[in-house]
């Protein structure tokens, strides 16, 4: 091998090539970066709220029980985007139990918001019997409530408070 060669010899990579290879790294450089914020941005914006609720329940055998629900803190949400699951109720002195309501919460809230000290009772109006008549001596005693975030838009929900009767 000829080391003199080497200093005086002028071939080389030419400079589009080098314009080109350029280009292509800064292409897949700035596409990793944007994949990552999008994907971030995504993240941060689907998140549910953070808030506390408290439930006060009422046993009353010949009316009927109720639970109210109550916003304590934390964000303020939109109405139609926090419902109430409720599962194992039944009603006094009848045959039909496991009565379960899924449906809007805080549906009367002012402004369509829920913040700090709203409230909603859950109690006969919410549920309906097997003959489908409004209930008339609901027993939460067994019941499970579950309070969820629906985003409007879709996406996760999200369980945002929870309470178990007595005898759940």
């Amino acid at each position: 091998m000829d080391v003199k060669a080497l200093f005086d010899d002028d071939e080389a990579v030419s400079p589009v090539i080098g314009v080109i290879l350029m280009v292509a790294i800064t292409v897949i450089l700035a596409a990793v970066i944007a994949t990552f914020v999008l994907g971030l941005g995504d993240q941060i914006s689907n998140t549910a709220p953070q808030a506390s609720f408290s439930f006060d329940y009422t046993e009353d055998t010949t009316d009927g029980d109720t639970l109210q629900v109550t916003h304590n803190g934390g964000e303020t949400i939109s109405s139609n985007e926090i419902e109430a699951a409720v599962t194992g109720t039944a009603q006094y002195d009848s045959a039909d139990d496991d009565l379960t309501y899924t449906g809007s919460l805080f549906s009367g809230a002012t402004d369509s918001e829920v913040n700090a000290g709203t409230s909603d009772t859950i109690g006969n109006s919410y549920f309906e019997d097997s003959s489908d008549n409004t209930a008339t001596k609901l027993d939460l005693s067994a019941a499970t409530v579950r309070v969820t975030y629906q985003p409007a838009e879709g996406g996760n929900s999200a369980t945002l408070g929870r309470w178990d009767g007595p005898d759940a």
